[in-house]
């Protein structure tokens, strides 16, 4: 069976590298790597911790090769104290074989700027003797877009219950409004019935001319349309009424009989009873024996 990794007659074999090329690959790598062996002690390490030691306070050239990284984090004091204590014990689970790789991301203050490191530990693999990678990564970028995300979360829940709020608020004043609006209809129908319709009466009572009593009577039946509260659940109900049929309607309820009605609106008898029927059976009235005033009195 041929190779399944030849292509163009080539074949592809995994990289060996040099001593030199191990060292140029660990070197150019971000992450903060030291390796340690089966007691802590620091066998290697790459530029980059090299360059965070010296930035640290560390002499020019200070590899920490040598030095008991277990050690040294148990001894840390201050704030730093208590996650380089996890670190120590997060490696040496995985030096003795309790845990494959260990995790952690951590604080580290700086004078210029909070900063954040991401650290991880893992066993190499191999039969020789036991050496763990030690990897610190910063992460401060990601800690900060996390911190944005958070404060913007933080921010939309606060707008999301001011809106809440402010919509209850204006449900409330909705219904204030509503009831001010309730009110002052209830006073333009009071002030209408006490203070205009018993002049309008004593005028239809009084010797007018035929043209000018027509014209009385058209006021009174439309200040009655205006008052009446059972227009205003016409007004809300399914049902649709035509003009003339909610004045008679409002006659009706009034207590006006079909030939009064006629005369008022000038209409004829038969006309009158026309729009009885027709209220009757918009209103589901069909037995005779209900009274299409008494129901217009119990709606209103």
């Amino acid at each position: 069976m041929k190779n399944t990794n030849v292509r163009a007659g080539k074949e592809h074999r995994p990289l060996c590298y040099s001593s030199e090329e191990a060292r140029t690959v660990l070197d150019s790598l971000s992450a903060h790597i030291a390796i340690v062996d089966e007691t802590g002690v620091i066998l290697d390490t790459n530029r980059a911790w090299r360059d965070f030691a010296v930035k640290s306070g560390m002499p020019e050239g200070h590899d920490s090769i040598g030095d008991n990284y277990l050690e040294i984090c148990n001894a840390a004091k201050g704030e730093d104290g208590d996650n380089a204590r996890a670190v120590a014990d997060g490696i040496r689970n995985v030096i003795d074989g309790r845990a494959e790789t260990f995790l952690l991301d951590y604080p580290c203050p700086d004078q210029d700027s909070p900063h954040w490191y991401y650290v991880r530990a893992i066993r190499m693999s191999g039969d020789g003797p036991t050496r763990v990678v030690v990897s610190h990564e910063e992460i401060t970028g990601l800690k900060l877009a996390e911190e944005a995300l958070r404060k913007s979360q933080a921010e939309l829940t606060r707008q999301k219950l001011e809106l809440e709020e402010a919509n209850i608020a204006l449900k409330v004043l909705l219904k204030q409004r509503e009831g001010d609006k309730s009110e002052l209809e209830q006073k333009v129908i009071t002030n209408i019935k006490d203070l205009v319709m018993p002049y309008v009466e004593k005028l239809q009572r009084s010797g007018l001319k035929s043209r000018d009593k027509t014209v009385v009577e058209i006021i009174d039946s439309h200040l009655r349309d205006i008052i009446s509260p059972m227009m205003q659940n016409l007004t809300h109900a399914s049902i649709i009424l035509t003009p003339q049929e909610i004045q008679v309607a409002s006659l009706v309820k009034d207590g006006k009989a079909s030939k009064e009605i006629a005369d008022l609106l000038n209409v004829s008898e038969t006309t009158v009873h026309f729009h009885r029927k027709n209220l009757r059976k918009k209103f589901g009235l069909k037995k005779r024996q209900t009274n299409l005033r008494s129901y217009l009195i119990s709606i209103s």
